[in-house]
């Protein structure tokens, strides 16, 4: 015998994991985007302090 549909709880767990991977993906960007930020920001000193030595 098949069960019973329960729509409401499916369409939750859905929308739940839907909501779970857009937070991963936004999670990530933003880890990539600082890790950019970083980067540049981390290279603009080293040129300013190498240039005032000179």
């Amino acid at each position: 015998m098949a069960r019973k549909p329960n729509y409401k709880f499916e369409r939750m767990e859905r929308d739940r994991a839907k909501a779970e991977k857009k937070a991963a993906r936004a999670k990530a960007k933003a880890e990539k985007a600082g890790k950019t930020e970083g980067e540049v920001a981390e290279e603009a000193p080293a040129e300013e302090d190498s240039a005032s030595s000179q």
